[in-house]
């Protein structure tokens, strides 16, 4: 691709809080592009990018969907993301492809907790956003509410670019503080908008808003500070430039308005993505690590540099196989040609790439650097693979996921279809990185573990749409872990000698607490060869082995570190199996020793509720172990209560909501952290084996 193409290129995510009109908002954006001729809506099922029959059904977003369309010029790749946080996963991948992100807010909900979570995805990877406030035209909206919240809540610089206009009290239109105009809503004008002077009973208030949106510039900018301290005339031209510079580089959030569903400010939205979101040759070259030497490697977004491309999602198709979704970052990738998988070293083909539309496509010969599309044909690659030419080859970051927080049983409704359910089970597991499978043979069952409640029920219910294999559930039940409260040291052996080659392996291990989240962290401090270093890795995988289960209910083992310190071999049966088997062995015998302790998922949950039942609600959550966070006063006399309460606790929760609000109540929840089960709830849960 040219560089002038790429300058007009748009790598975006569309992310938001579930029912903030996120869909809608992208339906526009389609609709006003051209991409679609009749807007669709997500109530009745017929949203381009909800093409899931469960999306459909249910009115959410589940998958995310890639599309491309063009504004003015410009090619735009969208990414539509689901708001509901059992699907994450979904969000997290997209962000690490992005260039640019919108981020669309309710009116009248503000922040919310998934848009805290995307924030802060957006924040990992450093992605410039802009924001777009739905939902104007809604009973206690408060566009300037939302920029103080994320002003307060997150630190950042909100620059309003665009504010509301009432005729009224109905909300009619925006007002551009670039060009100083009001925009309208006309199905005969251009792009479905019209252009007029602003009324003069409002220009004092657009006025102050400009003058308050060139002070956030000169806060950021040193050319608008200059002029400003100068009272120089800032042209229209320096503003969008100044604004494009200070939200790629600087952190600025420019902020606009509008009702997707009533067609106002999707246009503006549109000029603002051409206007000031990053092209890919705007935003760092992307580095990776040469797979041979292990130095870092920078890889610039051109065609002429060696292919570095990051497989990003992998999404079952009927009719192709599965559809590998790719973001090239230097060279090209072209059709029916081989690349080389730099994470398993294996060689793939490829021998189809799309242009992806939802669930359409259109078929191309190549995906040049900077681009966004669809594989068909490789066999070999898993989510977070990096794709090369074999001759230079080179891997990116990978993605990481969060792990599952709940589980249950499945089985299929007839025996006859296990062997069915399994080869579905694996497929699904494949395209989802949350969702994990495994067989727990101790009770011949089969487990599997997702992000909630909502996340188990999408996969049993495809299991029957997708593999026609009728599942039974069990319970739910919460994916309790374990770790230790204190340092230890223990020995494991694993000795058998009886004549012949036999096996020797003994191992001393330091077993510590790490912080809630750290994981895991494996070293070696062994003095005077008492073990070869070529059984480190396998002590290491008997130590990763043993953390499977625990000491407790047989939960994982996290957050811990473990320092090999020696121990001893024998130069005849020493071998890999003999040191992971003592090693499984020594880190059992530590957790035993160091104080083991059960951690449960602890959720953030969001209350919704009118201030006559926020008595009732708070009792309600006290009674379930959970601790107030904060709780807000918002529009039409209401409370949003934050708490932390244990997931445990939460099952069914939507039914006690709706019965002690009178059906006036909602709320939404995301995982936090893992935290400590109290000491007396914990002895209860392990008896009744959680």
């Amino acid at each position: 691709m040219k560089e002038s193409d790429l300058r007009k290129a748009r790598n975006i995510g569309i992310v938001a809080h579930i029912d903030a009109g996120k869909t809608t908002t992208t339906e526009g954006i389609l609709y006003y592009t051209g991409k679609v001729h009749r807007l669709g809506a997500v109530d009745s099922g017929t949203a381009t990018m909800d093409w899931m029959e469960q999306e459909k059904e249910r009115g959410i977003t589940i998958v995310s969907a890639a599309t491309s369309c063009e504004w003015k010029g410009h090619s735009i790749n969208i990414i539509d993301t689901p708001g509901h946080v059992d699907f994450t996963v979904e969000v997290e991948r997209a962000m690490r492809v992005l260039d640019g992100l919108v981020v669309v807010f309710c009116a009248t909900g503000g922040v919310q907790p998934q848009t805290e979570t995307v924030w802060r995805q957006a924040n990992k990877y450093g992605i410039p956003r802009i924001v777009f406030v739905n939902k104007m035209d809604r009973l206690g909206a408060d566009y300037f509410r939302c920029a103080e919240q994320l002003e307060s809540k997150f630190g950042a610089s909100p620059a309003p670019v665009s504010i509301p206009y009432f005729d009224g009290e109905t909300f009619a239109g925006v007002i551009d503080l670039i060009e100083m105009e009001l925009e309208l809503p006309d199905t005969e004008g251009e792009d479905g908008r019209t252009r007029t002077a602003i009324p003069e009973d409002c220009m004092e208030n657009a006025a102050a808003w400009r003058a308050k949106l060139i002070e956030r510039l000169a806060d950021k900018s040193d050319e608008i500070a200059e002029m400003f301290l100068e009272e120089a005339d800032i042209s229209k031209d320096i503003l969008r430039k100044a604004i494009r510079e200070t939200t790629i580089r600087s952190g600025l959030v420019p902020m606009f308005c509008g009702t997707s569903m009533k067609d106002i400010g999707v246009q503006s939205l549109l000029d603002a993505v051409n206007e000031y979101l990053p092209s890919p040759l705007d935003v760092p070259a992307v580095v990776g690590v040469d797979r041979k030497t292990g130095e870092s490697i920078v890889r610039e977004t051109d065609d002429s540099e060696p292919l570095a491309a990051l497989a990003f999602k992998i999404a079952r198709e009927p009719h192709v196989g599965h559809i590998t979704y790719v973001r090239v970052y230097s060279g090209v990738m072209k059709k029916n040609s081989r690349v080389y998988n730099s994470v398993n070293g294996k060689m793939d083909r490829v021998t189809r790439i799309l242009r992806m539309n939802a669930n359409r496509w259109e078929e191309l010969e190549e995906l040049s650097a900077g681009g966004i599309g669809g594989v068909i044909g490789l066999k070999t690659v898993n989510t977070g693979d990096t794709l090369t030419d074999e001759n230079s080859p080179v891997v990116l970051g990978n993605i990481t996921f969060p792990e599952p927080v709940i589980s249950m049983s499945i089985e299929p409704a007839s025996k006859g279809d296990q062997q069915k359910m399994s080869a579905a089970l694996h497929e699904l597991a494949k395209e989802d990185p949350t969702f994990k499978v495994e067989i727990n043979n101790d009770i011949e069952q089969t487990i599997i573990s997702g992000m909630g409640e909502l996340h188990l029920e999408i996969v049993t219910d495809r299991l029957k749409r997708e593999f026609n294999v009728d599942a039974l559930t069990g319970k739910p039940k919460v994916a309790f872990k374990e770790t230790v409260s204190r340092s230890v040291e223990s020995e494991g052996s694993y000795v058998k000698q009886s004549g012949g080659r036999g096996h020797f392996g003994k191992v001393i291990l330091r077993v510590e607490p790490l912080q809630p989240g750290e994981g895991f962290i494996f070293a070696t401090d062994v003095k005077g060869g008492e073990i070869p270093q070529e059984y480190f890795s396998s002590v290491q995988k008997g130590v990763e082995d043993a953390m499977k289960t625990g000491v407790l209910g047989a939960y994982p083992v996290i957050d811990i570190a473990v320092t090999l310190l020696g121990g001893a071999f024998h130069e005849v049966d020493s071998n890999d199996q003999a040191f992971r088997i003592a090693a499984s062995i020594g880190l059992k015998n530590a957790l035993r020793k160091a104080h083991p302790i059960l951690k449960e998922p602890i959720m953030k949950v969001e209350i919704d509720v009118p201030e006559e039942f926020v008595g009732n609600v708070m009792q309600d959550i006290s009674s379930r172990r959970g601790r107030l966070a904060e709780m807000e006063s918002v529009a039409g006399a209401r409370r949003v209560i934050a708490a932390m309460v244990p997931l445990s606790e939460m099952f069914g929760y939507s039914t006690v909501i709706r019965n002690c609000t009178q059906g006036r109540g909602n709320f939404s929840m995301e995982f936090h952290s893992y935290q400590e089960v109290p000491r007396t709830v914990s002895e209860s849960l392990l008896k009744k084996g959680a």
